[in-house]
């Protein structure tokens, strides 16, 4: 089975989504396609980052990844293909797949160089439909691009470090559907500067002093049902292995969120202090 997954920020409510996959079925009628997400908020490079490098390991090696976000090809961004971890992507080079070569030296990238090849008609996305197809065929990379060895990097990205080991300051880079806010701070970069060491996450409102194991370790009693602690915030490292500030057991439309009841939106900085 050769499985090609879409990630874009078209939505569901225009014919884009279903014209991508009707264009991937007529040139290779064998592919199974599987949506990841069509909901990143628009040219939103680094969501759009995050979500893939979450989702992207729970397919079988060999997958590979169509992004259609911020897309055209232009004069600061070329399109690019790039094998990594044993599965392959396809994207502008606006950053999006810098969050995966953080972790992984990529095994190889190609800039895509079939443009002339299409008809004169030809979109961007009949692009990534042509090359999707051609790796999802077993073909290889050399064939539609010239390699190169580097590719643009998102400083988002990256949680900072301050030089004494005191703090580190990362960003919310993602506001999930319960409107929980997912930072650029990493389990890995925690463990590693804490040592152990007491620490305390600096919100606007009171403190978060411990991160949890999970949302429901929040019940720190056992005379008291999960119930009564529904509303208190709390932190953990979700399955991406980020830390995330949440509201326990949120309804954002009803009760409100970490996102609407603690002020944390897209960007905002977010301090783990040492003692």
């Amino acid at each position: 089975m050769s499985i090609i997954t879409l990630t874009t920020d078209y939505g569901l409510k225009d014919h884009f989504v279903g014209a991508l996959k009707g264009k991937i079925l007529s040139e290779y009628s064998e592919a199974s396609i599987i949506d990841i997400s069509h909901y990143i908020d628009a040219f939103n490079t680094v969501e759009a980052s995050y979500i893939i490098g979450s989702a992207y390991s729970s397919f079988p090696k060999g997958t590979v990844h169509l992004i259609g976000v911020d897309m055209e090809l232009n004069k600061e961004n070329q399109h690019i293909a790039m094998q990594w971890n044993d599965h392959f992507f396809i994207a502008a080079d606006n950053g999006i797949l810098s969050m995966l070569t953080q972790k992984i030296v990529p095994q190889k990238i190609v800039a895509i160089n079939i443009h002339d090849r299409l008809p004169s008609d030809a979109t961007d996305l009949d692009v990534f439909v042509k090359v999707a197809c051609h790796i999802a065929r077993g073909g290889l990379l050399n064939v539609i691009g010239k390699e190169i060895k580097t590719i643009k990097q998102v400083s988002d990205f990256q949680a900072v470090t301050a030089n004494d080991g005191s703090s580190i300051k990362g960003y919310v880079i993602y506001i999930d559907h319960f409107g929980n806010a997912v930072t650029n701070i990493s389990k890995k970069q925690f463990l590693e500067i804490a040592k152990g060491r007491p620490y305390e996450i600096v919100l606007r409102t009171k403190n978060i002093k411990t991160i949890l194991p999970n949302y429901s370790a929040i019940a720190s009693s056992e005379k008291y049902p999960l119930k009564n602690y529904e509303g208190e915030k709390l932190a953990i490292f979700n399955e991406a292995g980020f830390l995330e500030i949440a509201i326990f057991k949120s309804n954002p439309s009803k009760f409100g969120s970490a996102n609407s009841l603690l002020g944390l939106n897209y960007r905002d900085v977010i301090n783990i202090v040492f003692r």
